[in-house]
C-alpha cells in the first residue's frame, strides 16, 4: 500500500504558516448549475487567490519552511506560469532570489506575472524544463521547489480543501483539476482525514490523459508529448509523490473534452461572473460528465486559477 506524501497534521501546520499571506477565498454557488446537475455544488474560488491561483499556498509553505542558510541561496523551479508566479511571490516575502524556467510557449499573461513578482526568467523548450532547471540549479546552488512533487508544496495545497470543508460542510464528492497532481494530492490528504467516505476525483483533459492511464494501470505513465489542449496548466505528468498519494487515497480521474472545457469556462464567466482559466474550469466540466452520479449529492469543486488572456473564447 503506497503512502501519502504528507500527513494531515502537515496540512494544519501549513494553514497556520501561510495564513498571513493568502486570501481565504470564497466558496461560490450557482442556483443554475445546481438545477442543471440536481446537486448542491460549492466552487472554491482559487482564481481569486494571491497570484490568481491555488499555487500560492504550496509555494509559500515550501519557501517559508526553508532554513535561513538554505533560503539565502535562493529558489528555482520550472513552471508554465502559475507556480512560477507563486514561487516568485513567496520568495519576495522571504526576500530571497528566485529563478523560474518557463516553456517558450507559455501564455504571456502568466510570464508577465512571474516577471512582475521579481523572478529571473529562463526560457526553454516545453520538453526540456527539467534539464534547463538542472543547469540553473548548478549555477545558482539554489533549492529546487518542484511545482507538485514536493511534500511541503502538497501540504500547502491541501489547505484549500480544508477551507472548503470548513465553509461548505460535509461533502459527498470533491473534484479538482489535475496536471502533476499537487492540488489533488493535497486535497486527498485533507478529504481522507475530514471526510473519509467522500469520493475524490481529478478532472483531466482527454488530450493529456496520463493521470487516467497511471491510476487505471497502477503504473506511472509518462507525460503526453505535444498535447493539443487549451488547458495549458495541466500538461505535466504525475510525479512519484503525487502518484503514490493518489493511489493511497483511492482517487479517480474523469476525462473531459476540449469543448467541455470551453463550455465550463464560459459558464463560469457568463453565469457566475468569474474569470476562470481553462485548466481551472475542468472541475465543472467533470461534474457535468459525471451526470446522474452527482444527483442529490453535495459536491465541492476547487477552481484552480484564473490567469488567462481569454484566447480560448469562441
Amino acid at each position: 500500500m503506497p503512502n501519502p506524501a504528507a500527513q494531515f497534521e502537515d496540512v494544519l501546520r501549513a494553514a497556520e504558516r501561510i495564513a498571513p499571506y493568502v486570501h481565504r477565498t470564497p466558496a461560490a454557488t450557482s442556483a443554475t448549475f445546481n438545477r442543471e446537475t440536481g446537486a448542491e455544488v460549492f466552487f472554491k474560488c482559487e482564481n481569486l487567490q494571491k497570484v490568481g491561483a491555488f499555487k500560492a499556498r504550496g509555494a509559500l509553505n515550501a519557501v517559508l519552511s526553508l532554513r535561513d542558510d538554505v533560503a539565502r541561496r535562493g529558489v528555482v523551479t520550472h513552471s508554465s506560469g502559475n507556480h512560477g508566479a507563486a514561487l516568485a511571490y513567496a520568495a519576495s516575502i522571504r526576500g530571497i532570489p528566485c529563478t523560474v524556467v518557463v516553456p517558450e510557449d507559455a501564455p504571456a499573461v502568466k510570464v508577465d506575472a512571474v516577471r512582475g513578482y521579481g523572478a529571473t526568467i529562463v526560457f526553454c523548450k516545453q520538453m526540456e524544463r527539467e534539464s534547463a532547471s538542472a543547469r540553473v540549479l548548478a549555477a545558482t546552488r539554489g533549492t529546487l521547489i518542484h511545482p507538485f512533487d514536493n511534500a511541503a508544496v502538497i501540504a500547502g495545497q491541501g489547505t484549500a480543501a480544508l477551507e472548503l470543508i470548513e465553509d461548505a460542510g460535509d461533502l459527498d464528492l470533491v473534484v479538482t483539476p489535475i496536471g502533476g497532481g499537487g492540488l489533488l494530492s493535497g486535497t486527498s490528504i485533507t478529504v481522507r482525514h475530514e471526510l473519509p467516505d467522500a469520493r475524490i476525483v481529478g478532472a483531466e483533459p482527454r488530450e493529456v490523459d496520463d493521470s487516467y492511464r497511471s491510476l487505471t494501470t497502477g503504473t506511472r505513465q509518462p507525460r503526453v508529448a505535444n498535447p493539443n489542449t487549451i488547458a495549458d496548466g495541466l500538461l505535466t505528468a504525475l510525479g512519484e509523490l503525487t502518484f503514490a498519494t493518489l493511489r493511497w487515497a483511492g482517487a479517480e480521474i474523469v476525462l473531459v473534452d476540449e469543448d467541455d472545457i470551453v463550455a465550463a469556462a464560459l459558464f463560469h464567466l457568463h453565469r457566475m461572473k468569474l474569470v476562470v482559466e481553462p485548466s481551472g474550469a475542468t472541475g465543472l466540466a467533470a461534474v457535468r460528465k459525471l451526470g446522474r452520479e452527482v444527483t442529490g449529492k453535495r459536491v465541492g469543486v476547487i477552481i484552480s486559477g484564473g490567469n488567462t488572456d481569454l484566447h480560448w473564447l469562441p
